[in-house]
């Protein structure tokens, strides 16, 4: 699995880092699963090494009908 490093800044929040790396902030399981040795926090404390799992999008060909896209 290829990922990410990010290293936090004060004020961090799970669903910002979720919106910046894949535009959904309700995104932030995948980042906190990649990261178990970081403690479930509203706020994260600056310097916290984070793993950022990176997906891939599936392109959907234009062919394919409306509904099948």
């Amino acid at each position: 699995m290829r990922y990410l490093e990010h290293v936090t800044t004060d004020g961090e929040r799970w669903d910002n880092l979720a919106w910046r790396y894949y535009g959904d902030a309700l995104a932030y399981e995948r980042i906190i699963a990649a990261n178990p040795h970081v403690a479930i926090m509203p706020v994260l404390p600056s310097g916290v090494r984070l793993i950022i799992p990176v997906i891939s999008v599936t392109q959907t060909p234009p062919e394919l009908p409306p509904w099948l896209r």
